[in-house]
């Protein structure tokens, strides 16, 4: 699967999203290296510190069902005019389970993509120092 047809796979998720009161979409596809896809969408709270971002809610679900061998993210923000990056929390979430040169694909409602690493994201993870 190419980065494209991911991306798409996390455009469809958006459209899942439980978003009432930012009314802000967000999808995520997170690909394994056999081609299993697993997709996340935000799911709100009216409490926002307890609204799960898409990003993490497709970890969340690839970890849960035992899988740790990612080789790709996509996010698509349908309710922005531009590209949208992770927040903090999702970049760091997914710093703990992929190396720098992790590919992430993200894009809002204009069509234009941004195309990057996780290392891109968060260049300073001293985290990955603990477990050496």
């Amino acid at each position: 699967m190419n980065m494209h047809e991911l991306y798409e796979r996390a455009q469809t998720a958006a459209f899942a999203s439980y978003s009432p009161y930012s009314r802000f979409r967000v999808g995520a596809a997170l690909l394994c290296s056999d081609s299993t896809v697993f997709i996340g969408t935000n799911v709100e709270n009216r409490s926002f510190g307890l609204t799960i971002c898409a990003e993490r809610s497709a970890i969340v679900s690839a970890v849960s069902a035992g899988r740790r061998d990612f080789t790709a993210l996509a996010i698509s923000t349908p309710d922005s005019d531009y590209p949208v990056s992770p927040c903090g929390a999702c970049r760091q979430v997914l710093s703990e389970f992929v190396p720098s040169d992790f590919p992430v694909l993200f894009g809002g409602r204009s069509g234009g993509t941004v195309e990057t690493t996780a290392g891109a994201l968060m260049p300073y993870d001293a985290l990955h120092e603990l477990g050496k």
